[in-house]
């Protein structure tokens, strides 16, 4: 879009020739200030680690210079206004390196003196890894390495996608900043073969590489020339002096000018550079300067604050030029930025559906959506049901990017892809991302997507590859991001796969982050494994209604009995499921209520109509789709599903742990205490004891255990 302008690019003017004295002058004065904001930059990091007892000093110093040019003379933002839509976002992968955020934002107003004097303490806006803080600048929690820029390059895939949809209006660039460690993460070689192979210009990496990692230096580690790696994911290129600011610019500026391919700018630089010894002799790029205090290492903390022009005695301020060089930045962003404004309300006035299509989009506000008359097949797979739910989101839902890896025909995601297209290098019009086999990845680019805003990320594979996707989903739910996850194949009965593909401990792990708040006091994960199709369509409408955590959908491969209709419709009863359980079988004052979730719904369903007519009892059977959920409804509702101190008998075909909590300390759990075999899934289910005449028969021995007297 024409209106979209590019900040003033104050280091062209730096760097135009130096016709006169007084451009001499111009350039030295702007070397000096330049230089004054780096060292300022590193004399509050080393302070903050020094008083904290705590940090990583080393590393901070090594990318202050970067830091510094990148934030004054190339990233666009609001100073007034943080959360602007088209705004550029930094994303940090080396969270250990938050003291070199945190003294840039310093610098920027976006922190107080006290909140870096409080570095890591008990309830500071400044903990020992970043997190999402948008309001001071901190796009993304980071800490883990590898996922941080991951997910930004999740945010430049939600950039392409919205500027493919709106005009080409969000064109801002996404930057990320990675060190060694982020670099030898597996995840690095998803998250860059990705980049590439989309050819994502707007993403621009620094590479921190100061040949130094926490215990070791990177020669022991490694000898793999990450340059030719990148170049051959199809990435540009270059590798600078990262303390020399003109080759800073210069690399900055072909990164933007690059039309065609994401750009990795290799910074060789010098951990703790900076830092001398008590007699003033330099010592820097050592070990032991990356994740200890300075007073900690052969450094001197005040000798090197001297050396860097900071006062021992007010260690935590900023130096007057820089003060003042900084509030001239903060003064040109605010007035640039505001012109970018005024330019996109002349836009909106000429364009008012796309504008408030946009609103909405970032608003999370849903369309008009009608899960009910989504057609479901009778007995029908979950996996099937919800490929049915995606064809219909595909056509009703425009801000959604679904990804799978390399399962989309197996995990039914491409109910979706049948009615969009794959996302491709210069070509952003469809949304389904083929992640390829990079499930880490993929997630943490789902994290990504949900961070920058704007849409709906859905990441799916089989449910026991969850096992690779828990850092991220983890940091989802940290971060309180909804992404939705689809998980397929969701038992045993995926067959004969055998044990490496047979989930049993899964559902296990996935329901602890049910039990965990996050910081909101929120259930942090919403996992919820439907009980047969229809009840899958309400899963997906819970999913999509939940947008303040990620949610889990856990999927059959083999077809389900449908739950038979208790009231109006089977939609309507199914609906019930938005309380995380409802009784799916009905009886005043029951004798023994049996509770599942998925597929052992319907079987216990099948056991209790065959023991009502072997013997004279009442029984109600309780659909649990998510157990966080469902101990969350008033104590009342709770105990109209699952009463109170009397039998309760639990079916899982993983762990019994999956329902333990649920039936109480009088019930009984039938479940799996062992790995999966290779088999056809029906010979399992009967191996395994998962039929319905198995049940029965596990039934009446826990009412015989309990002297329930049984008349047949």
């Amino acid at each position: 879009m024409e209106w979209i302008f590019s900040f003033r690019n104050t280091a062209k003017q730096i760097l135009k020739p130096l016709l006169t004295t007084n451009h001499l002058e111009y350039l030295k004065m702007n070397n000096k200030i330049d230089q004054l904001a780096a060292n300022n930059i590193r004399a509050l990091a080393i302070s903050m680690v020094e008083k904290a007892n705590s940090g990583h000093p080393g590393g901070a110093m090594g990318g202050a210079d970067f830091m510094h040019i990148l934030y004054t003379e190339y990233l666009k933002y609001d100073p007034s206004d943080m959360h602007w839509i088209f705004r550029d976002r930094f994303f940090m992968d080396a969270g250990h390196l938050s003291a070199l955020m945190y003294a840039q934002y310093y610098l920027l107003g976006n922190f107080e003196k006290t909140d870096l004097q409080n570095f890591r303490q008990w309830g500071s806006v400044t903990p020992g890894h970043p997190e999402v803080d948008v309001k001071r600048g901190i796009e993304n929690t980071s800490g883990p390495l590898g996922q941080g820029h991951a997910m930004g390059v999740g945010a430049a895939i939600a950039a392409k996608f919205l500027s493919a949809r709106f005009e080409n209006l969000f064109d801002h660039k996404i930057y990320g900043f990675i060190t060694d460690g982020g670099v030898q993460e597996e995840i690095s070689q998803g998250a860059g073969r990705i980049a590439g192979h989309l050819g994502l210009n707007n993403f621009i990496m620094f590479y921190d590489s100061n040949d130094v990692q926490l215990s070791s230096m990177t020669d022991e580690v490694t000898t793999e020339n990450t340059a030719m790696k990148y170049e051959s994911w199809g990435w540009k290129v270059v590798t600078i002096d990262g303390h020399d600011h003109a080759q800073i610019r210069k690399a900055l500026t072909d990164a933007h000018n690059e039309t065609g391919k994401p750009t990795l700018i290799i910074g060789r630089t010098i951990m703790g550079k900076g830092c001398v010894t008590a007699d003033g002799t330099m010592y820097e790029g050592q070990c032991e300067l990356h994740g200890k205090p300075i007073g900690g290492t052969k450094a001197d903390f005040e000798k090197t604050l001297l050396n860097l022009g900071a006062n021992p005695e007010d260690s935590f301020a900023i130096y007057k030029e820089v003060e003042a060089h900084y509030k001239t930045i903060l003064d040109q962003k605010t007035a640039e930025s505001a012109e970018r404004k005024a330019k996109f309300a002349t836009w909106e006035t000429q364009n008012p559906e796309a504008a408030q299509k946009i609103k909405q989009f970032f608003n999370g506000d849903l369309p008009a959506l009608d899960f009910g008359s989504i057609a479901q097949k009778a007995n029908a797979a979950t996996r099937d049901a919800s490929a049915a739910v995606l064809g219909y989101l595909a056509e009703n839902v425009e801000n959604m990017i679904v990804s799978s890896a390399d399962l989309s025909n197996s995990d039914k995601t491409d109910g979706f892809l049948k009615k969009s297209s794959v996302l491709k290098k210069n070509d952003f019009s469809g949304a389904f991302l083929q992640a390829g086999v990079a499930e880490l990845t993929m997630a943490s680019i789902g994290n990504g997507i949900a961070l920058h805003g704007g849409v709906i990320p859905v990441v799916a594979t089989f449910f026991v590859f969850s096992d690779y996707m828990k850092p991220a989903i983890r940091l989802a739910a940290i971060q309180e991001l909804p992404v939705k996850y689809v998980w397929t194949h969701d038992s045993f009965r995926v067959g004969e796969d055998g044990p490496t593909h047979q989930p049993i401990e899964q559902e296990a792990q996935i329901r602890l982050l049910e039990k965990i708040k996050n910081h909101s006091g929120d259930q942090s994960l919403l996992a919820l494994r439907p009980a047969d199709a229809i009840e899958t369509s309400v899963a997906w409408q819970m999913a999509l209604e939940n947008k303040k955590t990620p949610t889990g959908l856990i999927l059959s491969r083999q077809e389900i009995k449908d739950i038979p209709t208790t009231g109006n419709s089977r939609f309507e009863d199914a609906l019930e499921a938005k309380k995380g359980g409802y009784l799916v079988k009905s009886n005043d004052d029951p004798a023994i209520t049996l509770v599942a979730n998925g597929s052992e719904v319907a079987t216990l369903i099948e056991a209790a109509e065959e023991l009502e007519h072997i013997i004279k009892i009442k029984i109600n059977v309780a659909s649990i789709i998510s157990e966080g959920l469902f101990r969350s409804q008033p104590k009342a509702y709770q105990e109209s599903v699952i009463p109170h101190n009397q039998l309760v008998f639990g079916l899982t075909a993983g762990l019994p742990v999956n329902l333990e909590n649920l039936v109480g300390s009088k019930g009984k759990v039938f479940g799996l205490d062992h790995f999966g075999y290779s088999a056809p899934a029906s010979v399992l289910d009967q191996k395994f004891g998962f039929t319905s005449k198995n049940a029965c028969e596990e039934i009446i021995k826990y009412l015989e255990q309990n002297n329930y007297n049984i008349s047949k």
